[in-house]
């Protein structure tokens, strides 16, 4: 036995060892983490498999526990192999495993496995129909992919006409993400047949889905109306749609902007029997023909078909063509000739006179735009004057190739060239492009979109008397660097139907401008010495080349220590430049931010030098808003507000309570129990912190209006603090129905009492019949006894069409209650009191004239303060039987802790219902 006991020693020490295995699964799939040993395993082993600090599977004692979702081959493990495998891979369960083999109580092997979850992506394209020459979006899907990115490409009959984006994606609910991937292009003929594809590319696999498009050619629609005999008959009209695709398309009438209907095919007669009309149209070719055209109608149990004729010979009468004889004829043709000469010579001699007189013209220069900048419209123009320039035609170039519009109005078009030279090459291939093309008043181009020009013409504008025309010529264009670069404008002028070429103007060269991108300046540490910090700015996209840099600290120039902008730096594929300048400085003076450094960046193209201005490696807070957390004994209220991206990590947070009234004359009282998490450094100069606030929620409840709480955040690199607003939203108690009180004159008055609530409640009254009008109502706000605020809302109303009872033998007095106490406390019985005590005085308003009735009641509409306006709703119906509908009340309560809004309603009983007089 002592034998035995040293020979297991010696084996788990020539055993012990330690090893790391990354295994790659896709979902759902089996997975074996591998862990084995290749010498003689002893019995009493104790061997584990752990998680996360959590133990998934053991075996001690020859007695093993393997937790759900695993499998252990125990019978393996004397044999050396303690392997274990995941049945069921997924998101959940990947990340390190780690195998850990024990004899009496001693390390003697550990292995890591790393299982990560590879799952490539399924790509699909969402088919649809296209438009022809209309901008058009297709959408290929790559759904299923673990981990992201993915590369997302477009190719067309193999070539790549879109470079791969990278797509991240939004993750589903089984942890893969799914991205979709956009191609905006305008689709041409030539793309009807060609083969695109979307290759997708992944950690896992590569996939690329081919397709064709489906482009719909829109028609060109001709509706024609066959000329009546009189118009008293029905009009027929008939529309042909030519060169359209595919065949499957319906027409609709419209009239006025209204569909008409469809006439149906077969119309039934008064004796059971049906009629219908068939209309088919004979081509210019088969009515040459001539011949009998029959009408053949088969129907259920005819041996025969019933057939209706009509001869094409007999249709048109054809008068006998007059008979001449040879010599008539050739009087008659010598006679034709011999006018046409005389007529032809006269008039050439005296046109060829006048046309010397008035083909003289003077041009002048062509004018160019003071500034020519990439992006914005310019202008070159010339001025024609004579007394015939409403016949002058003109043609630009640009160089030696002739110009066309390319101006958009209301039509889109693809795959053009702004010049029509073939070899140039500034349009996109295919008909493809990833943006809309320009218009005269849309927005205008940018950088590498399609070249635009418009050709403009004013006039003929007249002098005085029978003098000389002007003609204004000029065309409008976009510059680009690549196209107009050293370039320049010519234009030759003609006239109509001549080719010859009258005068011709060349512009002189023009200097493009295209002010620069400037960055924000960069800090990093010099490779050699950590002490040392480098300032760094770009400049880019700039044209021509000649940039300056001059940097500033506190008032004084520095001198930079690199700049490429001296050293005439090239142009891009596009021909603009890029520069960069560098400045360096003690790090010890950026480190806490207390040192300014600025620079500022001069350039032709720029009315006012570019400045971008630093305080060292000094960070601005980003800080989001309150959240309110759950707190378990619900007696405490515990508010959270996160605080990111800052440096230096000097930070102070406050927490004030917010009292009382508005914006202006609001009171902040401190607030005690705030605490604050961190910070912690995140990045390299880069800190977060998490502030906390704990507080008695009873304190809360009783919220006031405009009040809340505050989360106050100061940093250094702020110039004042930041503050997030967070408020105590209480629902408010809302009675169970709407209280109503009717007066003698049928004026029905209807309240509602809600009691506290935070922040106010939102009602709006409605009344009517099957549909309902908003009502004018009145909203007094008191405290009660209970200390909780109450908010009483009144409306009244009456019917435009009472009915007699209701009515009286007097009008109501105006459109007002005059009476406070109607708002105040609407179930009160003193409203009949009150009318009946005004009754008298509108006794004698009535024996008055109808103006001074309007006036007085006007009157009192002013002086009344606590007025009540009075609604009016109208239920009569324009029926035969001048029916009245019920009368409805609803009112619609709105607050921010109720999901949705709340309703009361009222609904006028049968026993009131009356007919109108």
């Amino acid at each position: 036995m002592p034998t035995k006991v040293l020979v297991h020693a010696v084996l788990l020490t020539l055993i012990k060892s330690v090893s790391a295995v990354e295994i790659q699964a896709r979902p759902n799939a089996t997975a074996a983490l591998p862990c084995n040993l290749t010498s003689p395993v002893p019995d009493d082993l104790d061997v584990s498999w752990s998680s996360n600090g959590s133990v998934i599977a053991s075996f001690a004692k020859a007695a093993a526990n393997v937790t759900e979702g695993f499998s252990w081959n125990t019978s393996a493990i004397f044999n050396g192999d303690f392997s274990l495998t995941v049945l069921e891979t997924d998101i959940s369960r990947q990340g390190v495993y780690e195998c850990v083999v024990r004899y009496n109580a001693t390390l003697q092997h550990t292995c890591e496995v790393t299982l990560s979850i590879i799952a490539p992506p399924t790509v699909s394209i969402l088919p649809k129909w296209l438009v022809l020459e209309t901008r058009s979006q297709l959408e290929c899907q790559a759904e299923g992919f673990y981990p992201p990115p993915v590369f997302l490409s477009w190719t067309r009959d193999g070539q790549e006409i879109h470079s791969a984006d990278q797509l991240d994606g939004e993750q589903g609910a089984d942890g893969l993400y799914k991205a979709v991937g956009n191609l905006t292009f305008y689709p041409s003929r030539t793309d009807q047949n060609a083969t695109f594809g979307c290759k997708v590319s992944h950690k896992g696999d590569n996939q690329e889905q081919q397709f064709q498009l489906n482009i719909t050619y829109p028609p060109s629609v001709t509706l024609t109306v066959v000329p009546p005999s009189s118009d008293k008959i029905p009009l027929t009209l008939y529309c042909d749609l030519e060169s359209f695709y595919p065949a499957s398309a319906s027409v609709s009438w419209l009239q006025n902007g209204s569909a008409l209907p469809e006439l149906p095919n077969t119309e039934q007669n008064p004796d059971g029997t049906f009629k219908t009309r068939r209309y088919y149209t004979l081509t210019p070719e088969q009515r040459a023909l001539g011949g009998k055209v029959e009408c053949a109608v088969n129907q259920p149990g005819a041996v025969e078909p019933v057939r209706g004729s009509v001869d094409l010979d007999s249709l048109d009468s054809k008068d006998e063509p007059p008979v001449l004889t040879k010599s008539a004829k050739a009087s008659v043709a010598m006679m034709c000739i011999s006018l046409v000469l005389v007529f032809l010579l006269c008039f050439g001699f005296s046109w060829r006179r006048r046309d010397e007189k008035q083909k003289s013209l003077n041009v002048s220069g062509i004018i160019l735009p003071p500034r020519i900048t990439v992006g914005q419209k310019g202008r070159v123009s010339l001025s024609i004057e004579g007394r015939r320039v409403d016949r002058v035609q003109t043609l630009w170039f640009l160089n030696d190739t002739p110009i066309s519009d390319t101006s958009i109005s209301g039509t889109s078009h693809a795959n053009f060239n702004c010049l029509y030279n073939r070899l140039t090459t500034i349009h996109l291939p295919f008909g493809l492009t990833l943006t809309s093309t320009a218009s005269e008043k849309g927005p205008l181009l940018s950088r590498g979109e399609m070249c635009y020009y418009k050709l403009h013409t004013h006039g003929p504008l007249h002098s005085s008397g029978t003098g000389p025309q002007q003609l204004i010529a000029s065309l409008t264009f976009i510059p680009q660097i690549s196209i107009h670069k050293g370039a320049v404008f010519k234009c030759q002028v003609s006239y109509m139907g001549k080719d010859k070429v009258v005068v011709e103007r060349v512009s002189e060269k023009f200097t493009i401008l295209s002010p620069p991108e400037v960055s924000e300046i960069q800090l990093a540490e010099t490779t050699n010495d950590p002490d040392v910090i480098n300032l760094t700015v770009r400049a880019s996209n700039f044209h021509p080349d000649v940039i300056t840099f001059r940097w500033f600290c506190q008032g004084g120039e520095l001198s930079p220590v690199a700049s490429q902008a001296s050293s005439s730096p090239r142009p891009n594929s596009e021909g603009f430049f890029s520069a960069f300048s560098q400045c360096k400085l003690p790090r010890s003076e950026l480190e806490r931010g207390g040192t300014k450094v600025w620079v500022s960046v001069h350039h032709i193209a720029l009315k006012q030098p570019v400045t971008r201005e630093t305080r060292g490696f000094i960070k601005r807070p980003c800080v989001s808003e309150i959240v309110d957390l759950m707190c378990p004994s619900g007696k405490s209220l515990t508010l959270g507000c996160e605080i990111t991206d800052f440096y230096p990590p000097g930070i102070s947070v406050t927490w004030l309570k917010l009292r009382g009234g508005e914006q202006d004359d609001r009171e902040e009282e401190p607030i005690e129990g705030g605490d604050m998490w961190g910070p912690i450094e995140t990045h390299s100069r880069l800190f977060r912190s998490t502030a906390f606030l704990t507080t008695k929620k009873t304190n809360l409840d009783k919220g006031e209006r405009g009040g809340g709480i505050i989360c106050r955040v100061d940093h250094c690199s702020l110039h004042e603090p930041i503050e997030r607003h967070w408020r105590n939203v209480v629902s408010p108690s809302i009675p169970p129905s709407i209280t109503v009180c009717w007066s003698s004159e049928g004026v029905g008055v209807f309240s509602l009492l809600l009691k506290g609530g935070h922040p106010k409640v939102k009602l709006l009254w409605t009344a009517g019949g099957q549909t309902l009008t908003p009502l004018i109502s009145s909203e007094t706000e008191e405290i009660g006894d209970d200390g909780q605020r109450e908010l009483k809302s009144v409306c009244a109303l009456e019917r435009a069409t009472r009915p007699p009872s209701h009515m009286g033998n007097r009008r109501t007095n105006g459109h007002a209650i005059k009476t406070k106490a109607a708002v105040t406390d609407p179930d009160t019985r003193g409203i009949a009191y009150i009318d009946e005590k005004e009754e008298e005085e509108e006794d004698d308003t009535d024996r008055d004239t109808n103006s001074e009735s309007d006036k007085d009641s006007d009157d009192d509409r002013e002086k009344g303060s606590g007025a009540l306006h009075i609604n009016k709703v109208d239920l009569t119906r324009a029926s035969r039987e001048a029916e009245q509908a019920r009368l409805r009340v609803c009112v619609e309560i709105s607050h921010p802790a109720l999901k949705l809004p709340v309703y009361r309603s009222w609904e006028e009983p049968n026993e009131e219902m009356l007919p109108s007089p």
